[in-house]
C-alpha cells in the first residue's frame, strides 16, 4: 500500500475503528468500471475512496452512547444519525484535506441511490458480494433473486454505512484487493441467496460462513423492530420538535467506548437496496 493511503487510512481507522467500524481504501474507477454512467463517483478514475463498514461491535461501541449523548434527534433513524456523527468526525480528523461522505441511504432527487454500497464494498475487497450471476445453471426460473454482501470474519453479521471519497488524492498505483470468496460451492451460494431473499427474517443467512462476532440478542431485538417503534423499544421520549436524550429508564446495557489507538480488530449491480423491502436491518 503506498505511504500515502497507509497514513490516511491509518487516521480514519483511529476515528473510526475504536467505535466498531472497518475501513477499507478503493480507487473511484474500480467502482465505476462496473457500472453505467448514470451510477458513476464524478471524480477522476484514481481518485482515492475508503468503504466504511460496521461491525457487531457497533452496537455497544457507538450507538449506545450516541443514544445517552446529546446529539440525538427526533424523526431520523437513531443508527443513521449515529454513523453520520462517526463519519463526521472523519472531516474533523482531516481538516486540511476535502472530503465527501456519502452514506448507505443516501439518494439523488429523483431516488436514485449515491452510492450503490455492495459494489464498493466488493471492489474494495471488504465483502464479496454473491449475486445470482455466480450461480452456474441457477434454479430460480423468472424469479428476482436479490444479491448479499458476505464478509469473511462476519458472515452477514455487519453492515455497509457509506463511503468516504477524498478528491484531490489520486492513488494511481493502488493494487486491487479482491474480496475473499468465502462461499464457493454452487450448493452453499444457493444456500445462501435463497436465505437472504426467502427467509431473511431467521438471520440464518447471515451465518453462510461461521462468524466471529455476530448481533447480540438486542442488536436483533432492535432490528427486528420496525423502524416506527425503535424509539419506544429504546425508551425515548417522542417530543414534538425538540432533541431529547433517553429516558433514565433506557432498557440497554450501556457501554464505554474504547479509548483510540488500538483498534479492535446488494443487490445486483444497479439494484438500490441492500436487502428484500422488509428485511430485519443492518
Amino acid at each position: 500500500m503506498e505511504p500515502k493511503v497507509a497514513e490516511l487510512k491509518q487516521k480514519i481507522e483511529d476515528t473510526l475503528c475504536p467505535f466498531g467500524f472497518e475501513v477499507y481504501p478503493f480507487q473511484v474507477a474500480w467502482y465505476n468500471e462496473l457500472l453505467p454512467p448514470a451510477f458513476h463517483l464524478l471524480l477522476p478514475g484514481p481518485t482515492l475512496a475508503f468503504l466504511v463498514l460496521s461491525t457487531p461491535a457497533m452496537f455497544d461501541q457507538a450507538l449506545k452512547p450516541f443514544l445517552q449523548s446529546c446529539h440525538l434527534r427526533m424523526l431520523t433513524d437513531p443508527v443513521d444519525q449515529c454513523v453520520a456523527y462517526h463519519l463526521g468526525r472523519v472531516r474533523e480528523s482531516l481538516p486540511e484535506l476535502q472530503i465527501e461522505v456519502i452514506a448507505d441511504y443516501e439518494v439523488h432527487p429523483n431516488r436514485r441511490p449515491k452510492i450503490l454500497a455492495q459494489t464498493a464494498a466488493h471492489v474494495a475487497g471488504a465483502a464479496y458480494y454473491y449475486q445470482r450471476q455466480d450461480v452456474e445453471a441457477d434454479p430460480w426460473g423468472n424469479q428476482h433473486i436479490s444479491g448479499v454482501c458476505i464478509h469473511p470474519r462476519f458472515g452477514g453479521w455487519f453492515a455497509i454505512r457509506g463511503v468516504v471519497l477524498l478528491p484531490g488524492i489520486e492513488v494511481p498505483d493502488l493494487p486491487p484487493r479482491k474480496p475473499h470468496d468465502c462461499v464457493p460451492t454452487r450448493a452453499a451460494r444457493i444456500a445462501l441467496l435463497e436465505g437472504f431473499n426467502f427467509h431473511w427474517r431467521d438471520w440464518t443467512y447471515r451465518d453462510a460462513v461461521t462468524p466471529q462476532e455476530c448481533y447480540s440478542e438486542e442488536q436483533k431485538a432492535y432490528f427486528s423492530t420496525p423502524p416506527a417503534q425503535r424509539l419506544a423499544l429504546l425508551g425515548l421520549v417522542q417530543p414534538s420538535e425538540k432533541p431529547s436524550s433517553p429516558s433514565p429508564d433506557f432498557p440497554f446495557t450501556t457501554h464505554t467506548p474504547k479509548k483510540p489507538g488500538n483498534p479492535s480488530r446488494a443487490r445486483s449491480w444497479l439494484s438500490p437496496r441492500v436487502s428484500p423491502p422488509a428485511s430485519p436491518g443492518p
